[in-house]
């Protein structure tokens, strides 16, 4: 029982950082700020869901298959994140600042 409210708060919590970060991809102003507000918030909700649901599975097959997920999730969408980021740097999309004179430090 006590297994069962943990994972359901997990399950919960993952899913509402799921959705604050949608809500911050619609909110910020350009693209990188955009990817940042996505890729932290659906890393450490899906990290969540993930123990979740592990706590609801128990020991078994599935199990091992979850964390495998939560492990291969966990190392490519911060690489993704960034391999996105730099591309759009490189391609020439410059960051939106608050002062206009910072525009003139940037690559």
């Amino acid at each position: 029982m006590i297994l069962g409210l943990i994972s359901d708060a997990m399950l919960a919590t993952g899913a509402a950082f799921v959705v604050i970060g949608a809500f911050g991809v619609i909110r910020m102003p350009d693209l990188y700020t955009r990817m940042h507000a996505s890729s932290v918030t659906e890393t450490l909700g899906m990290l969540l869901v993930m123990v979740g649901l592990l706590l609801t599975q128990g020991w078994s097959l599935a199990t091992f298959k979850l964390f495998a997920i939560a492990v291969f999730l966990l190392f490519t969408a911060p690489v993704a994140s960034y391999a996105m980021a730099n591309a759009a740097l490189i391609s020439g999309v410059k960051p939106k600042l608050a002062h206009e004179n910072d525009q003139e430090t940037l690559p």
